[in-house]
């Protein structure tokens, strides 16, 4: 790690590069009810169209930092800003912002006896009035829909159960519900950790494409040192709940990695996600939770 990148990862300042932040964090900490410490306060800014990683092995805050980006996680102390809108404290702030950000979790949350098409198509909850969610869909938005599945090469799936897919052609469907809600911002947490290794390189390497090709600035959750190297623009590593990496991949050495992992070195695609997923109001343990997520944005 640079000189530059140890002393903003020890003040807990973190923003690498010039480009014009779309989001960022103030002084952002997160401690749940049994007293645990998830983030130290971390000030952080996301610049438009980077593809940005965040790296760190299973409980370093990773997942807790993403989600508090969409306010799934409540912070015990400072603020996350979006330029344009201002601070997702606020509920109006917050809709809107889910509104213009499409979120790939890492258990797919599918409804699974439902097709393809449908389950992309809840990716368009958000943009209609509670009254209207009960409306049909509307021809443009069933093309919106199957122009999404076909990005991601399921078009020959669309009408089947979703239930009925692999792992990883699952991970794509949820894929597709991000992106036909015409997001500024993807959100993805650990969205390769339950997929083998070469599925979890076509994925990544599908989401970094979709991502410079529409302009959209990405923050992906990852635990893969190899993975993080070969998509990231940048790499905000965690460890302990604290930034202890900001800089380019190429800036990632192995002193870094030792920081980020101990002697553990590069995590399997095994791992399991931050610890406290499972705490109130940190994960979306359930496809109806999911959609009631949708239905908020609203």
């Amino acid at each position: 790690m640079s000189t530059a990148d140890a002393a903003s990862a020890d003040s807990g300042t973190t923003g690498f590069g010039t480009a014009k932040p779309l989001l960022r964090t103030e002084s952002l900490a997160v401690t749940y009810a049994d007293g645990t410490r998830a983030l130290q306060p971390i000030s952080c800014s996301f610049a438009s169209g980077d593809f940005v990683v965040l790296l760190g092995s299973s409980g370093a805050g990773k997942s807790t930092l993403l989600r508090s980006l969409n306010g799934l996680v409540q912070p015990s102390q400072g603020r996350v800003l979006v330029s344009g809108l201002g601070d997702i404290a606020d509920r109006r702030v917050l809709r809107a912002h889910r509104r213009r950000t499409g979120m790939v979790f890492q258990q797919h949350h599918l409804i699974g006896r439902r097709s393809v098409l449908d389950n992309v198509l809840l990716g368009r909850l958000g943009h209609h009035s509670a009254w209207a969610t009960w409306v049909p869909w509307s021809r443009t938005e069933k093309e919106m829909a199957l122009a999404a599945i076909d990005r991601v090469g399921l078009i020959d799936h669309a009408l089947r159960r979703a239930d009925q897919l692999s792992g990883g052609q699952q991970q794509r469907v949820g894929m597709a519900r991000a992106l036909v809600q015409a997001p500024q911002l993807l959100l993805a947490d650990e969205p390769v950790a339950s997929l083998d290794p070469a599925t979890a390189e076509r994925l990544l390497a599908q989401m970094h494409e979709i991502c410079k090709t529409d302009g959209l600035t990405a923050i992906v959750s990852l635990h893969q040192v190899d993975f993080a190297r070969q998509f990231a623009d940048r790499i905000v590593g965690l460890a302990g709940g604290a930034v202890v990496f900001d800089g380019a991949p190429a800036a990632l050495g192995e002193d870094a990695v030792l920081r980020l992992y101990g002697s553990h070195g590069t995590q399997g695609t095994d791992e399991t996600p931050d610890s406290h997923h499972t705490h109130p109001g940190a994960g979306m343990p359930s496809a109806t939770q999911a959609i009631n997520l949708e239905r908020a944005a609203a």
